[in-house]
């Protein structure tokens, strides 16, 4: 059960109602319980919305590469929630079913390229130890731009303070994504 209560429109004031129809423009309906518990929050979730928004959308970095990342920082914190809500996304970005079966264990898959792997590791290493070798840097940057590896490390980042944000709220994981 989540340390804080999830509001919904219904809650919402005239302060908030702007935020409640940017949030249900912008993610799904129903709204999904990080959004709903951050709403507690108003202006905070509406900086963290835009954050999102412009590492998801104001990004040169490949989607698909972006969901591998986000998707390893879920299976190194064994974030359940994260997963869940990122499968969709990876799948949307070009993560094959397989693929995505196989990111807990990538270092033992043949089914990622060099690129894939390599923004893998950099998740990986980032996530369990915060500061990353010279060598993941550059096993990612042989790939990436400057500004793509950036916004890597953004999302890397992000990410990694979404799962610890997630877990100190004990967010639950909706029903729709249960199974």
């Amino acid at each position: 059960m989540a340390r804080v209560p999830y509001l919904s429109r219904t809650d919402a004031t005239a302060d908030t109602e702007a935020l409640w129809d940017r949030l249900e423009a912008e993610r799904k309906v129903p709204t999904a319980n990080i959004f709903a518990a951050l709403a507690n929050a108003p202006a905070l979730l509406d900086a963290f919305l835009s954050y999102a928004n412009a590492l998801r959308d104001g990004s040169e970095l490949s989607p698909k590469l972006r969901e591998l990342a986000i998707l390893t920082v879920g299976h190194a914190t064994r974030s359940r929630y994260e997963i869940a809500h990122h499968q969709s996304h990876a799948n949307k970005a070009g993560v094959t079913p397989a693929q995505l079966a196989a990111v807990a264990d990538f270092e033992n898959s043949d089914l990622f390229d060099e690129a894939e792997r390599a923004v893998m590791r950099l998740a990986e290493e980032s996530t369990a130890a915060v500061d990353v070798t010279d060598k993941r840097w550059a096993e990612a940057s042989a790939h990436l731009s400057d500004k793509q590896m950036i916004e890597l490390a953004l999302t890397i980042a992000w990410y990694n303070s979404g799962v610890r944000i997630m877990g100190m709220l004990d967010i639950d994981l909706e029903d729709s994504y249960q199974g």
